[in-house]
């Protein structure tokens, strides 16, 4: 029995997203092995110091520790001393080298070990976070089979060209972007767009490199090589986002540049002042300015931005939202008005017939009247009639003396008899009376086409832009996290009124031509103080999206120029995840706030402990550090849980 696409996916191993991640092998993992070696002579020379009282030997391997966990510590900071500039990297080393002239060795070395054990969490919790992106890529397979002389072959992804046909079959990724020339299947795109259905593709569809073949077997035209497919561009645009640097990741970066000098500052005078001032035992507060050292180390601070920026972006990426930076994640979370607009966004962008209605004839007689005259025009209105003419199965008939009014339809004679499609204007200019019905149909939003004769207007015809079902059920979303809502739109003022009301619109603003849009978005910011994010196709609306805080295109799946223009991407036509955004760029910067707040209170509260002695060298390490540091990175990893 067939089964249908819900069916396949849940019960389909083969649509599962996530794919095991290829991890190298223990012994090539240089700093794992690092934290082993250096846990075990550690251990041992701790012994040896306060259980066996080999004192000399006990310092020697607490030496060896800070070598080998320390190389990379000294190397780094030897390098930031020659550009001038002092870093973390330098306090521990400071510190380390101070514990071993007093006489702490043990302390030293712990300083170092766990110092390098906390980088190691660091860069694994970034390392991590950009592999969540890289799996995108490992969807797409290095070799496919394609046709060729007759003959299927396997071939390197990198060796296919434009046109050449690939065979995918049920279970296979699909290996690079094309149109599919043979073959029926659902593809699971949740690799890139996020949607947990898969998508039923035929004849003519496009289909994506790392999306999955659940079914049918396809034979897909190949229209992108490897590095040009939208998996790769989603990619790399994902990789130079975590680049771009938010504001508090700026501020971080700037605070940090004049704190650790200031830090090295105050353990001098910490280590000096009490004992030429006060003749206070120097060896007592030499070591407390150890300890101020390591408790000043703003690891935790500095990761606790980045990490929480990178693992934001990534969990939209993985959800179909790309963000292009850090900047926008906080943006939104500012934003105070979303405006949409309306054809294409909260609208399907395709005209449809909701009401045929006879005043003589019969409703198929004026469907086939209507359908005949339009059959000679392409525009949206035509097509939609014409599809509502196929689907009841009207047949068209032939139009002779065919001619266009501009500004007002149509007229052409059928079987002798002349006969007019178009807007009320052209009937007024016959003086005919008009239907009570067309100002119902106008207050509903709905665009009115009337049929007449020339003596009579026949029949009337509704059409109407199909109001996104999403679009409704996302509206009442976003007012809800307290964003007011506004609609921007080339529409007549009835037809933005009908539609605003339907979904839920706050306000709205009609008969915009394109630069007035533009000019809306800036008179929306500047009387209201308020931060406003643009939605629409990012392409007819890219001025508007480029002069709003935020632009956000949506459906860009396939559309290089909406990826390009704007700053947030929608990879589907689906405003349901507008509120996803919202709530995951709020949770975002709150996580990343409650970073910054408890490294500062943490670190505080340790600094004012070291004075009176409570806290020691390895506890400023074990818990001002590297426990800190671990309680940062979860903390921001829980943002990866946060689903669409």
């Amino acid at each position: 029995m067939q089964k249908s696409p819900e069916e396949t996916c849940e019960s389909c191993s083969i649509c599962s997203f996530d794919v095991p991640e290829e991890r190298e092998p223990f012994w090539k993992r240089r700093n794992l092995i690092i934290i082993l070696a250096s846990s075990g002579i550690l251990t041992v020379g701790l012994i040896f110091e306060f259980v066996l009282n080999f004192h000399l030997l006990a310092q020697i391997l607490f030496l060896a520790v800070v070598i080998i966990s320390g190389y990379d510590i000294a190397k780094n900071g030897l390098h930031s001393l020659l550009k001038k500039r002092l870093d973390m990297n330098i306090l521990m080393i400071t510190a380390a080298i101070g514990a071993f002239l007093i006489g702490h060795g043990e302390e030293g070395a712990a300083v170092i070990f766990l110092f390098f054990i906390a980088e190691f969490l660091e860069e694994s919790a970034i390392e991590r976070t950009r592999r969540s992106v890289g799996a995108l890529m490992r969807l797409a397979p290095d070799v496919a089979v394609v046709r060729r002389d007759g003959k299927e072959v396997e071939v390197h992804t990198h060796d296919i060209e434009v046109n050449e046909i690939i065979l995918v079959k049920p279970g296979d990724k699909v290996p690079l972007d094309g149109i599919v020339v043979k073959g029926v299947s659902s593809i699971n795109q949740a690799p890139i767009t996020g949607e947990s259905i898969p998508v039923t593709k035929q004849l003519e569809d496009e289909v994506y490199a790392g999306t999955i073949n659940c079914e049918g077997f396809l034979e897909v035209k190949v229209m992108k090589k490897v590095d040009q497919t939208m998996l790769s561009k989603i990619v790399e645009l994902v990789e130079d986002a975590q680049k771009r640097k938010s504001p508090t990741e700026k501020f971080v970066d700037r605070f940090a540049k004049y704190y650790t000098p200031s830090v090295l500052f105050l353990a001098l005078l910490v280590a000096t002042m009490p004992t030429l001032v006060f003749n206070l035992p120097f060896d007592e507060w030499f070591y407390k300015a150890l300890v101020l050292l390591v408790v000043s180390c703003p690891c935790a601070l500095a990761i606790s931005t980045p990490v929480s920026i990178i693992s934001g972006i990534t969990s939209g990426a993985r959800n179909g939202v790309l963000i292009k930076g850090g900047r926008y994640v906080e943006e939104i979370n500012q934003t105070d008005v979303f405006a949409f607009d309306k054809t294409g966004t909260l609208t399907e962008g395709e005209p449809e017939v909701t009401d045929v209605i006879s005043l003589g004839n019969s409703d198929r007689e004026v469907l086939s009247i209507a359908a005949s005259l339009e059959a000679m025009s392409e525009h949206p209105i035509a097509r939609a009639i014409l599809n509502r003419a196929n689907a009841e199965g009207v047949r068209t008939e032939n139009v002779t003396d065919f001619k266009s009014i501009a500004g007002k339809g149509v007229c052409g004679k059928i079987r002798c008899q002349t006969y007019y499609l178009g807007s009320v204007k052209i009937f007024n200019g016959m003086s005919l009376p008009i239907p009570k019905e067309v100002d119902k149909f106008e207050e509903e939003g709905r665009t009115v086409v009337l049929v007449g004769d020339g003596k009579a207007i026949i029949g009337i015809i509704a059409v109407m832009d199909k109001i996104r079902d999403v679009a409704v059920r996302a509206m009442p979303r976003i007012r809800k996290s307290g964003i007011r809502t506004v609609m921007i739109t080339g529409d007549n003022r009835r037809t933005a009124k009908a539609i605003a009301e339907k979904i839920g619109i706050d306000e709205f603003y009609a008969e915009l031509l394109p630069e007035e849009k533009v000019n809306m978005i800036e008179e929306i910011k500047r009387k209201n103080h308020v931060k406003v994010a643009m939605v629409g196709d990012g392409v007819n609306d890219a001025p508007a999206l480029a002069r709003a805080d935020v632009g956000i295109a949506m459906g860009t799946i396939g559309s290089d120029v909406a990826l390009e223009t704007a700053d947030i991407a929608l990879m589907q036509d689906d405003l349901s995840k507008l509120p996803y955004l919202i709530d995951l760029s709020r949770t975002t910067v709150r996580v990343m706030k409650a970073n910054i707040i408890v490294s500062i209170l943490v670190k505080g509260t340790f600094a004012v402990l070291a004075f009176p002695g409570i806290i020691t060298l390895w506890l400023a390490v074990a818990v001002g550090d590297m426990g800190l540091s671990l309680a940062v990175i979860l903390n921001a990893m829980r943002l990866s849980l946060i689903k669409s």
